[in-house]
Order: structure tokens, then sequence, then C-alpha cells
């Protein structure tokens, strides 16, 4: 079993200075980011998933002046890296065991069904966060970590994006996160806004499932689902409110059925207005009025030289990252 520490039960507040210890002795590096990258999934007004649009239907904005679309591929079959994250805090106990079958048969088709290099990594987290298996192909393994899942104590939800986007920022391909959750966050360190960043820097798109045990609103968690909504939105993404078992199971086939149907358009940034924000807002677009687009509201970068210099440079040291964050 992959743990994301070395000692699985220390808390995460103890383990964040290390965390940053170890992040100091790394050089700085600065790179030119010259492709901005987006992945875009398109609906008509009922939902139905539109696959077979053209390059020519997208308009992409970049702080609000108009990109040319130079890279585009339709339903992309490029890798994905899949952080599923689990909440196993109390209030989850009584419906792990139906939440982990869904899961792994939802992990059973992913995987089964996608490209050869998809992999997935497998996070729970409560009080704390553990990385129970690194990214891998390899479903026994995952389905295995699954049935091993118990609830206790505290929900660490934010802590547990942050970290995972650090696992998740320098692969390949495409990035999602998958959080399956019954409510909001208790016991973080970090706050909503640097989860969102964390998610953002790593090009990731989440999914959040909010597993309803209850039909009514009283008693949920309405601050939660709220919360998660606004990172869905941000990223491209959506949020998913089942119950325990055939919706579950549902939520999760529609996932896969986005992810097996997305877009991927790049631009190279050119004429883009210089501001005092490092955040880049994006608008992607299609030329039909009866269309919507899901796809990351912006990305974070340094704009060089005058306005109309192709390109941006963002730093990727942990340090500059972390104080991007923390803005």
């Amino acid at each position: 079993m992959h743990r994301w520490w070395v000692r699985p039960a220390v808390c995460l507040a103890a383990l964040l200075p290390l965390f940053a210890a170890s992040a100091q002795q790394q050089p700085v590096i600065r790179v030119d980011v010259n492709l901005v990258r987006i992945v875009a999934t398109v609906k008509t007004q009922s939902g139905e998933l539109v696959k077979a649009l053209q390059k020519e239907d997208f308009q992409v904005t970049d702080n609000g002046a108009a990109q040319q679309v130079a890279v585009f591929e339709r339903q992309t079959d490029q890798p994905l890296s899949v952080a599923l994250m689990v909440d196993t805090s109390g209030s989850t106990a009584k419906e792990l065991k139906y939440e982990s079958d869904s899961a792994s048969r939802f992990l059973r088709a992913l995987l089964s069904e996608g490209n050869p290099q998809d992999t997935v990594a497998l996070y729970t987290f409560n009080w704390q966060i553990i990385r129970q298996n690194y990214f891998t192909h390899n479903h026994a393994s995952l389905d295995s970590s699954l049935k091993k899942m118990y609830g206790e104590a505290g929900t660490s939800l934010y802590d547990a994006i942050y970290l995972a986007a650090h696992d998740l920022e320098d692969r390949q391909g495409r990035k999602v996160m998958i959080i399956v959750t019954d409510g909001g966050d208790t016991t973080s360190a970090k706050n909503l806004k640097q989860a969102l960043a964390a998610a953002q820097l790593a090009d990731a798109v989440i999914y959040p499932v909010v597993v309803m045990p209850i039909t009514n609103d009283a008693g949920r968690n309405i601050g939660g689902e709220n919360a998660l909504t606004f990172m869905a939105e941000g990223t491209g993404g959506r949020t998913f409110l089942p119950t325990v078992g055939a919706e579950l199971d549902r939520a999760f086939t529609e996932i896969i059925d986005e992810l097996r149907t997305q877009y991927l358009l790049g631009f190279y940034p050119k004429n883009v207005p210089l501001t005092n924000d490092r955040f880049h807002r994006l608008e992607v677009k299609v030329g039909r009025p009866d269309l919507r687009v899901s796809a990351r509201n912006g990305y974070y970068g340094e704009a060089e030289g005058a306005a109309g210099t192709p390109g941006a440079r963002i730093s990727v040291t942990p340090q500059v990252r972390k104080k991007r964050q923390e803005k």
C-alpha cells in the first residue's frame, strides 16, 4: 500500500512544515509556457453530450482578448490521471461499504475501456489524508484499498485537494479529481481559496460527488455543497448529488461519459492585456446558442514584456506556488 507520508497516522498539521522545509531545498526553475491547454465539455440544454464540433466552432478569450485555437482534439484520448478522493470521516461510516462498491465498479469500467495509460491514485481523508495508492492502472490493487476503508473523526477536504493537486501537477495528459464526500470541510489547515488555486495550478478538473444519505434539506451541509460546486465550476467540472446505490453508479457512469467525450483546446497567448493579477480569466464559447460549454475559468501565469508578446511565464517552485495560493 502506498502512503502519502512515511507515517500515515501523523496529523497533517504536523506534516505541512516538513513539506515546506523540503520544498525550500529545491532550486528555482522558470519555464516558458507557450501553450495554454483547456479541456472542455459541450452539452445541449437538455444535458446531452455534443461530440462532433470542429475547431472553428470554439471561441476562446484570455483576459478578454480573443485567441486563436492552435491545438484541437475531439473526443480526446490523451491519458487520464485521476485522483479519486474518498471522505472517510465519521459521518460517512454507514455509507462507505456502498460507496466502495460503486467506486470499484467505476474504476473497473474506467481502466478497462479507456487508454491503457490511464491511471488512478486513491486518497482517503478524514482528519488526516492518506494516499492509499499512487497512480496505477491496477484495478485489483485499488479495489483492495477500497475494501479496507472505515470512517472516523473530522473532514480535511481542502487539505486533501491541496495535497492531491501537488501529486497531479507534474502528470502528463488530462488530470481529474473525483471527490466522494457527504458534506463540507471541518478540520483543514488550508482554506477554499488555497485548495482551488492548487487545483487550477495543476490544471485539474474537479468532479464532486456529494452523497446524500437523506433526501430533505434538514441536516444537509449546504455550505459544503456550495463550496464544492464553486470549485467544480472554476475547473470545468460539475457536481453530482446522488444517494447511494443506483444513483451513485449513474453519477460515476456520467463522469466516464464526459471524460470520453471531451475536447482539448490549446492556444498561444497573444495580445493579452497585462494586469497585476497572475490569474488569467478564460472564457470558452461555441457559436451555437443552444449549447453550453464547461471549461476552466482561468490559469495562473505571469505576462512577460509588452502586451502582445506571445506566451507567458510561470514559476513552478513550491515556494512561489505557495505564495500565490496564499494571496
